[in-house]
């Protein structure tokens, strides 16, 4: 069995208009992350939303703008990938890492996934993050290059490169 992981694919980071929006063409992955969780949904992985929930008076804010409070709409999962939400599996996180201060590991080690896939945004931060702390925990982590997205093209492309080269994550 296999876990998918869907990094902050949230409004506060697709949607035009908010602080952190990653841009436009960030949004050019949607498609094809449904495309992913609809393949995944159908071959029995598990898929897990991990989806940035700040406190209005979050430390992060002084490196980002704020966003993604508790409370606003920002922490929604976006519409379009709505249908793979339910009550159980979005996680809140308030930093980087999907692992930190979150049920992630718990839920992963019940599970014992034979594969953690990892997409979202941003490849440089949350995406690395998250891939770095599942890899530190001995799972085997396959990051699809054309499901990842970040503020910029360069940072994106330097991700790519530390997941593979320096993690071990299969970058696909």
């Amino acid at each position: 069995m296999n876990v998918v992981l869907v990094i902050d694919m949230v409004k506060g980071f697709l949607e035009p208009g908010h602080n952190l929006y990653c841009g436009d063409e960030s949004r050019e992955i949607i498609p094809r992350v449904n495309d992913l969780l609809v393949r995944e949904q159908a071959a029995g992985s598990e898929i897990l939303f991990i989806s940035d929930h700040h406190d209005p008076d979050d430390l992060e804010f002084n490196v980002f703008p704020v966003h993604c409070v508790k409370g606003t709409e920002e922490p929604n999962v976006i519409p379009e990938l709505a249908e793979f939400v339910n009550e159980d599996n979005v996680i809140p996180k308030n930093r980087y890492s999907g692992f930190f201060n979150t049920r992630l590991e718990a839920t992963l080690a019940a599970g014992r996934p034979d594969k953690v896939i990892i997409c979202g945004v941003c490849t440089d931060i949350c995406v690395l993050h998250t891939a770095s702390d599942a890899r530190n925990r001995d799972y085997a982590v396959e990051v699809p290059a054309d499901c990842v997205a970040s503020f910029k093209q360069e940072a994106h492309e330097w991700a790519l490169s530390h997941l593979k080269d320096i993690l071990g994550a299969t970058v696909v």
